[in-house]
């Protein structure tokens, strides 16, 4: 299957099979090339403030400078720990200049989720909002962590606007609990005292490991992928060529995605440098007001996002009423449903294109075309460089329409996790990364994922998949939002159970429930429901069924 690449005879025009992954050495070559290239452009802009690409450039050589002169050297590990700021990019290319592996941290993790992350990866540096250096504090003396530098929600938005803003966040809405950290420095004194240095450039290689990226955890403990600069740089290449026609120079992006999850990372931070695009950085995504005037004050016309911001925006009555100018979107990080493509395009006039990636790749392995010719429910084709296979448990290649584990191989692949050899042999078969994902593969090349290995329940011996489950219950004019799990049953193992969040305070378990009747194969109907105000999810709003379990 992998050797037919029958997916290469739907590439848009213009998408070449493959990629040279020898054009940029390191991500600092690609850094060097286009913050010089599109210096008159801006390139991120955050609650009104703007940096332009020189600022990014001029900022981040003094930040690495700081950094070096700190005593951190080329291959140690800096942790990055903040929302959508404009310190994010600054901080993350002084750091790549100055040579140092850079750990992306959520930043609502808990101080025991720091500790292990902290520990693990052996972080000696950490940039930090002060909104969670308490929680670092409590876990401080347990790391080798000796340099940390603090920045507030408003530090880089300029005199008026900064001190308004830290004054709401720190003293109104109260976000930013007392802490007491050792030799502490300011983000912005940081950058002024790294003029008085000069940075040493870091003469790395394509296979140097330049990030740390931690997984979700879902699957017990959080694991480092290794990404080197040629995973990262092949991938923005892929992702380059993807969108490349679709994409033109200077254009306007949005991230409401955090930048320190892989797929707003590689995606919004790194990829839309290739067009020298202006970036809008939401920091509270949550807030979708704060998306709406993102739209009114810019032309935005490039979006990425999961299914559930796009379902909450879709009904949230000022986004609807936009005159939207969207020309891509691109949903990720889970599956879209099909009743959310469908009522985006009929309120955007912009097709929602689902893709699919994981940490381990970098992102992206497959995406759907981006002109126009999406395929509603398949997560697309593999994209330039990248072979695809689906396998059974004996690691036999499956037929087309078959069910199987998807496995991929490409550029953009890891060298492994950090420090779990056993882990890293497990995933990776030989070349090929093994995604824990239930997929098919049509003769035509489009994938369709069917589940996740470890969230497929067993009915009586029937698969049955809650992606399909949740897909068909959303339909439902009076659900909002739906969550699908199996729970023990003496008599059939397993049976389904569904969280439903309403749209409509009518709506019953009976009628629910008789509505699944008409849509599904009986082993497939959930035999109890329970409603909930609301799901839990994760920082970037996937719906975390191992909780409900």
């Amino acid at each position: 299957m992998s050797e037919l690449r029958p997916w290469l005879a739907h590439y848009p025009p213009g998408v070449p099979a493959n990629i040279d992954t020898t054009e940029y050495a390191t991500i600092v070559d690609f850094l060097d090339e286009v913050l010089k290239k599109y210096a008159h452009l801006p390139a991120f802009t955050c609650m009104d403030g703007t940096l332009t690409y020189k600022d990014l450039d001029v900022k981040s050589r003094q930040f690495g400078a700081y950094l070096q002169s700190r005593g951190l050297k080329a291959g140690d590990c800096i942790a990055l720990m903040m929302p959508n700021l404009l310190q994010y990019p600054i901080a993350l290319f002084g750091a790549l200049r100055a040579g140092l592996v850079v750990v992306n941290t959520n930043p609502l993790y808990t101080p025991r989720e720091m500790k292990h992350q902290f520990v693990d990866s052996n972080v000696k540096a950490i940039i930090i909002a002060d909104n969670f250096a308490a929680n670092l504090e409590k876990i401080l003396p347990d790391t080798n962590i000796g340099v940390i530098i603090t920045t507030s929600i408003g530090e880089l938005l300029g005199l008026v606007k900064g001190k308004i803003v830290d004054f709401v966040v720190k003293r109104v809405k109260r976000m930013v609990p007392s802490y007491n950290l050792p030799n502490t420095v300011k983000f912005g004194d940081a950058i002024k005292a790294g003029k008085k240095f000069s940075i040493t450039p870091y003469q790395g290689g394509p296979d140097d490991v330049v990030v740390h990226q931690y997984t979700g955890g879902t699957t017990g403990v959080a694991k480092g992928a290794m990404l080197t600069n040629r995973n990262l740089v092949a991938n923005m290449l892929q992702i380059r060529a993807w969108l490349k026609t679709a994409i033109p120079e200077g254009c306007t992006t949005i991230s409401p995605l955090p930048m320190y999850h892989i797929f707003a990372f590689t995606v919004n931070c790194l990829s839309m440098l290739c067009a020298g695009a202006h970036t809008v950085l939401i920091t509270n995504p949550r807030d979708l007001s704060t998306i709406v005037s993102a739209f009114n004050k810019h032309n935005i016309t490039v979006m990425t996002g999961v299914n559930t911001l796009f379902k909450a925006l879709l009904n949230h009555e000022p986004f609807r009423a936009l005159d939207h100018g969207l020309n891509v979107t691109v949903g990720g990080g889970m599956a879209v449903q099909t009743a959310v493509a469908t009522e985006w395009q009929e309120v955007t006039g912009c097709t929602l294109s689902e893709g699919y990636g994981m940490t381990e790749a970098s992102p992206v392995v497959a995406v759907n075309p981006i002109d126009g010719t999406a395929r509603t429910g398949s997560i697309g084709i593999p994209i330039p460089s990248t072979d695809v296979r689906i396998v059974d448990e004996d690691g036999q290649v499956c037929g087309f329409g078959e069910v199987g584990e998807l496995q991929v191989k490409g550029p953009q692949v890891m060298v492994g996790y950090f420090n779990k050899p056993e882990e890293t042999a497990a995933t990776l078969v030989g070349e090929w990364l093994s995604t824990g994902d239930m997929a098919r593969m049509d003769s035509d090349g489009y994938l369709a994922i069917v589940d996740r290995k470890k969230d497929m329940i067993l009915v009586s011996g029937f698969n049955v998949y809650p992606n399909e489950i949740e897909d068909t219950i959303c339909t439902h004019d009076k659900v909002l939002e739906c969550a699908a799990i199996g729970v023990p049953d003496e008599r059939s193992g397993e049976v389904v159970k569904v969280f439903v969040v309403k749209k409509d305070k009518s709506l019953s378990e009976k009628e629910l429930i008789a509505f699944c009747r008409e849509q599904m194969t009986g082993y497939k109907v959930p035999k109890s429901v329970e409603f909930r105000k609301d799901l839990p999810k994760s920082n970037v709003g996937k719906i975390l069924r191992k909780e409900l379990r």
